[in-house]
């Protein structure tokens, strides 16, 4: 699919998350050309690395970035980058963070420990951003303003309940995240 000629606003924007917390699904949920992947398989180098134990069915680990685009309107397109989600790859982070506009920080609510230390890398570069608690299948669905508090976030800071394999709720947490940077950009 290719983009509109009268596309004249083109914003980036990362996914972020901890490992296993569905950067990759968000972004193949949502983009409307086939994603960039950089998906491979979880092998035994990764021992002692990567914890497993919140997610024992993964078996992939994005190990550079995904890369995705999603039109909002006839003048908006989102440029979306799917970050790694360990420690490991931190200076892609860097890298990919350059000239982004703002974060959708995606969070499992039975995993938010894991969320602080990527909370420090988007503010660390300055980003805006927006928390999309992510609903995994059997989950309980946690009260946002529980997950407020637990994360010690900002009144201001939108947070938002969100089901990456969907495509509506994939989008309203992106939308959200374009409303809270038209507030704060004007």
């Amino acid at each position: 699919m290719h983009l509109d000629p009268d596309v004249s606003n083109s914003v980036k924007i990362l996914i972020v998350g901890h490992f296993g917390v569905g950067k990759t699904t968000l972004i193949g949920s949502i983009s409307e050309i086939e994603p960039l992947q950089t998906e491979e398989e979880i092998t035994e180098a990764s021992e002692g690395f990567d914890d497993l134990s919140g997610t024992p069915n993964k078996t992939t680990t994005t190990v550079a970035m995904d890369f995705g685009r999603l039109t909002l309107n006839d003048t908006l397109v989102l440029y979306l980058f799917g970050t790694p989600g360990q420690e490991r790859f931190k200076e892609m982070w860097e890298a990919l963070s350059r000239g982004a506009l703002g974060a959708l920080v995606l969070v499992d609510p039975t995993r938010l420990h894991e969320s602080f230390a990527i909370l420090d890398l988007v503010e660390r570069f300055g980003l805006t951003y927006t928390i999309g608690v992510n609903h995994f299948e059997g989950s309980t669905k946690y009260p946002l303003e529980e997950v407020r508090e637990a994360l010690n976030l900002a009144p201001e800071t939108p947070i938002v309940h969100c089901d990456v394999r969907d495509r509506t709720s994939s989008a309203r947490s992106l939308i959200t995240l374009v409303q809270h940077l038209m507030s704060i950009l004007g």
